[in-house]
C-alpha cells in the first residue's frame, strides 16, 4: 500500500526516498538533463519533506514527487531562462564546451544517447515518456500532469517511444519499455 489511512502515522520519509527515488532521478534526468538532475532532485526532496507532515491525504506518493519534481524542473528552467551563460570563443564560430548530452553522445555513452533522443521529442511526448516509462506512473496519472485525457496521455506516450526507437535504432526494433498500461 502506498499511502498510510488517514489515522494512521506516516511512515518515515527515509522510506518515501528509497522506495521512490530513483524514479524521480530518471524523471529529473530527462526534464533537465543530466548534469542538473541531482540538483533538482535534491530540490524535490527538500520541498516534499517540507510538506510531508500536511501530506497524509495524499494517495500515490509517487506520483505526489513526480509532480514537486515537474515543478523544480520548470523553476529550473526559468532560473536558467534568465543567467547569461558566459561563452568562450574557440576561434572557429562555435562555443567552447559545448552541449553536455552531445559529449556523452560523442564519447559513445548510451545513457547519453538515450537524453540526447527524449530532447528531440515534442514536449508532450517527452514527458508522457517520461513519466509512464521512466517514472512508472500509469496513464491516467501522467493525463492529470500533461492536463489531458488518459487517451491523450496513452498516445503521447506511444508516439514518443516510437520515435526514440526510430532515433536510437536502425529499424526501430531495439528500445522496449515492457510497459503496456
Amino acid at each position: 500500500m502506498d499511502s498510510p489511512t488517514p489515522d494512521a502515522p506516516l511512515p518515515p520519509f527515509e522510506v518515501l526516498v528509497s522506495r521512490h527515488g530513483a524514479a524521480v532521478l530518471r524523471v529529473c534526468r530527462a526534464l533537465v538533463g543530466v548534469t542538473d538532475a541531482d540538483d533538482v532532485w535534491q530540490e524535490t526532496f527538500l520541498a516534499a519533506l517540507r510538506s510531508y507532515p500536511s501530506s497524509g491525504g495524499v494517495r500515490n506518493r509517487e506520483a505526489w514527487l513526480v509532480t514537486i519534481a515537474r515543478n523544480k524542473a520548470v523553476d529550473h528552467h526559468r532560473r536558467n531562462a534568465r543567467v547569461p551563460e558566459p561563452v568562450e570563443n574557440t576561434g572557429d564560430g562555435t562555443p567552447a564546451g559545448g552541449d553536455d548530452v552531445v559529449r556523452s553522445v560523442e564519447a559513445g555513452d548510451t545513457a547519453g544517447r538515450v537524453w540526447a533522443a527524449l530532447g528531440q521529442l515534442p514536449r508532450m511526448q517527452r514527458e508522457a515518456v517520461v513519466y509512464h516509462h521512466l517514472a512508472g506512473l500509469r496513464h491516467a496519472e501522467v493525463a492529470r500532469l500533461l492536463g489531458n485525457s488518459e487517451a491523450a496521455a496513452r498516445r503521447a506516450s506511444s508516439e514518443g517511444m516510437k520515435s526514440l526507437r526510430a532515433l536510437l535504432v536502425p529499424g526501430g526494433k531495439g528500445l522496449r519499455s515492457g510497459r503496456d498500461d
